[in-house]
């Protein structure tokens, strides 16, 4: 019996194989090809703005400080998502919750101000997809990006729900911590976005 029960130990990882460090991988290997296309993006952005003589300079056109703001807004949310996985691995179940519902809170209101931003450059600004490449190339950057964005706040609130219903624990919180990733990664693309689209005249 003594032998059986140290065969079970192996056959028990051997069914697992699932674990902490190959999620976690393979949000590595999604996050790097996703910056792919995020490369891309911003390299063909970057051609056609060299490529044009009448390029608009963007605080002309667009709003920096609201969007600074916004950027802001973002970077806190990437600290309450660090509070959240610190809270989990203290076995502090509620904070996890509080913080992760603190960071969906911090993408919501990007959407939202993002939201009001796009109603004023379409409604006010009469700026679109079609009207210009100025145009084009700030609603796909900034599409493409608010739709991570908006991922990233259906995925922390499944982390949020599960939490909530006692999913994770002080040992076992790799999810939280790979949403986390996803998370960082998000605001750290939007940086740069925001860089090249607002500030660079």
């Amino acid at each position: 019996m003594a032998h059986a029960a140290a065969m079970s130990h192996p056959q028990e990882a051997y069914e697992n194989p699932l674990t902490p460090g190959w999620g976690k991988l393979m949000m590595w290997i999604f996050l790097c090809s996703d910056a792919m296309s995020f490369v891309g993006l911003l390299a063909a952005y970057g051609a056609v703005r060299l490529g044009s003589s009448d390029w608009p300079i963007p605080s002309t056109r667009l709003d920096v400080p609201l969007t600074a703001l916004n950027t802001f807004i973002l970077i806190c949310s990437s600290v309450t998502m660090v509070k959240a996985l610190s809270a989990i691995r203290r076995g502090d179940r509620k904070g996890l919750v509080l913080w992760l519902l603190g960071t969906i809170a911090g993408g919501s209101a990007f959407l939202g101000i993002q939201a009001f931003e796009w109603t004023h450059q379409i409604v006010v600004e009469g700026l679109s997809i079609k009207t210009s490449l100025f145009g084009a190339t700030f609603f796909i950057l900034t599409g493409f990006h608010g739709c991570h964005v908006l991922s990233g706040v259906i995925y922390l609130s499944c982390i949020a729900i599960r939490g909530a219903r006692g999913g994770y624990t002080a040992e076992q919180n790799s999810p939280v911590e790979i949403a986390g990733l996803y998370w960082h990664f998000v605001d750290l693309i939007w940086i740069l976005v925001f860089t090249f689209v607002y500030l660079i005249s």
